[in-house]
């Protein structure tokens, strides 16, 4: 016990700092501009909703949630779509070049937005389609299908070839085999896979930065739209906006750490 202590205390300070900045984040959320600012800082007063209201109020943050509620599920589907069988023929196919094209699909997760973000500008400029909900979702197709097809190849890999074999000796093709075999049996990792790649572009904020002004705002551009407001900054607007932000990816979470299990067959 006391050989495992000093990893208790390594894995306890690291669940702290991890943990920390969330909490205070949500306890800011609830509490007044006078109790955020306070010093020493308090941890005991008296919950307000009144942040949220405020919040909800803004125009700005109802249009940020909705945009992502459509622009983020839309690249998500279409990027699965597109990737999975893509990685399927990666991980069990050989042809020319294959080991060329799975680096270039890499590499797109080795760019820095800063360098994507100036071709895509000059083309939806170009069409006069900047700030657009299919301008954000075809951008962020660049996100979700390059680290999809990366993920899944892996999942595909994971499926054995012999029960593979054994469906082809019953007289299905490749698309049978994908369908009725391959793609049902890493069905569970690929939904693992789907969900980080949902928080990793709902949490996208530069890319939708520079190419919305309005229209086609996602939620953390409208959580940083009223950051500053003059010289005062709203502290508990900008807590409740993050917090509202945490949401979607929490229930997301729970759902699959609770329920996917269960449906897949692998739990309890």
């Amino acid at each position: 016990m006391l050989r495992k202590l000093p990893g208790y205390v390594a894995l306890t300070a690291v669940l702290l700092v991890a943990i920390a900045p969330i909490v205070w984040i949500v306890m800011a959320s609830f509490k007044t501009r006078v109790d955020i600012i306070s010093y020493p800082p308090k941890f005991l007063f008296t919950p307000t909703l009144a942040n949220f209201e405020r919040v909800l109020n803004i125009g700005t943050i109802i249009n940020g949630v909705q945009n992502s509620l459509i622009i983020i599920p839309a690249a998500l589907l279409i990027g699965f779509i597109l990737a999975v069988p893509a990685a399927y023929i990666f991980a069990r196919f050989n042809f020319r070049a294959k080991n060329d094209l799975r680096f270039f699909v890499l590499s797109l997760r080795f760019m820095p937005p800063v360098a994507a973000f100036i071709p895509f500008f000059l083309v939806w400029l170009q069409f006069d389609m900047l700030d657009t909900h299919v301008a954000l979702i075809v951008t962020y197709l660049s996100i979700t299908i390059s680290t999809m097809l990366w993920l899944s190849i892996e999942s595909f890999k994971q499926v054995p070839r012999e029960l593979e074999e054994a469906a082809q000796l019953e007289g299905l093709g490749p698309l049978g085999v994908f369908a009725r075999i391959s793609l049902p049996l890493a069905l569970p990792s690929l939904v693992g896979m789907a969900m980080f790649v949902f928080i990793l572009v709902w949490n996208e904020f530069f890319l939708a930065f520079v190419l919305t002004a309005r229209e086609a705002v996602t939620m953390p551009v409208a959580s940083a739209s009223f950051a500053a407001v003059g010289m005062e900054v709203p502290w508990g607007q900008l807590a409740a906006s993050i917090v509202l932000l945490l949401i979607p990816p929490l229930i997301l979470s729970y759902f699959f750490m609770r329920y996917l299990p269960r449906f897949f067959g692998t739990g309890r």
